[in-house]
């Protein structure tokens, strides 16, 4: 990628916190209800990037659409800076989506018109906020931002897949928003056009200020990015710090095992919690009943798992 602009202190916009409590969206499939979102409790601070974890299916493209004003909860709240995101009207969600999110579905071309030019394609995506009478950047300084200020007038069935990522994450960020998120920006990208994408999300963040919140699948990715949060069955299940994850308590006081963890403790098991003076102890049934029957100290070696309180971790 080719150096950036770099942007004019005035122009930098203050990115937006994104807080949501028990987050619930529920939709209709074949005359079922079917929880996309079951409880996400989860807080994102003004300016960080975050990566979204989970398997196909547990709900994290759905989070980024209630981010995105696209979808509305069926319960729990979620605000956005000052923007209480459940109670906005259309007028307001249509304000919103004009220049506070940018959204950056998966796949480059769901993000740009084919028969438009990049230039074009970014002064399309500011057509709302200019109809609004919000100022928006000059549309060379986005892709200038970027590093393809050169594709500018090119058609787009001549780019590499890189470049039309790239292009794609113009368009998302043609308002310099507040908060920019993306559903699997890396996806189908070889490694070096993916480390500049990568490379541009960095740009973003530092030089405009917007909070980044992307999907991956990508175990490299996930590994450079500074927080993952991984969703499970439609709730925050772990999150993720230098390549560390740890188990989150939600705010009913639930704690979600994964791994090995699951492997002593399957969905189901009654489990006792206890302090032994050092660490917090899980106890599965029946290891507690054993030991209340040998009539074991709180000192006695116990079977199970101990969660470790300076720590964060399970072990056996």
């Amino acid at each position: 990628m080719s150096a950036p602009v770099v942007l004019p202190s005035s122009t930098a916009r203050r990115g937006l916190d994104v807080t949501t409590r028990g987050l619930v969206v529920i939709y209709r499939s074949e005359g079922h209800d079917v929880a996309a979102l079951s409880g996400v409790d989860l807080r994102v601070a003004a300016g960080e990037v975050v990566g979204l974890l989970g398997p196909s299916g547990a709900g994290k493209s759905t989070l980024l659409t209630v981010f995105g004003g696209l979808v509305e909860p069926s319960a729990g709240k979620v605000h956005v800076g000052h923007h209480d995101v459940k109670a906005m009207g259309p007028e307001q969600l249509d304000a919103y989506r004009a220049g506070d999110v940018g959204l950056v579905l998966q796949g480059a071309g769901r993000n740009l018109l084919p028969y438009l030019t990049p230039h074009q394609n970014v002064g399309f995506a500011q057509g709302a906020a200019r109809r609004l009478g919000r100022s928006v950047p000059d549309v060379d300084d986005v892709l200038g931002l970027l590093g393809v200020r050169a594709l500018a007038d090119r058609p787009l069935g001549s780019l590499s897949p890189g470049q039309l990522q790239l292009c794609a994450i113009a368009v998302g960020i043609a308002c310099f928003p507040g908060l920019l998120l993306g559903d699997e920006p890396t996806s189908q990208l070889d490694h070096a056009s993916r480390d500049r994408v990568l490379e541009a999300l960095h740009v973003v963040n530092t030089q405009v200020g917007s909070t980044v919140v992307v999907v991956t699948h990508d175990p490299d990715v996930a590994a450079r990015l500074p927080r993952t949060v991984t969703i499970r069955d439609g709730r925050v299940g772990a999150e993720g710090r230098l390549g560390e994850e740890y188990a989150v308590v939600s705010a009913d006081g639930s704690l979600p095992l994964s791994g090995p963890a699951l492997d002593d403790f399957p969905p189901g098991s009654l489990v006792r919690v206890r302090h032994d003076g050092t660490s917090w102890v899980l106890e599965g049934e029946q290891a507690s009943s054993s030991d209340a029957a040998a009539g074991a100290s709180d000192d006695a070696p116990t079977a199970g798992a101990a969660w470790s309180s300076e720590s964060g971790e399970v072990g056996t």
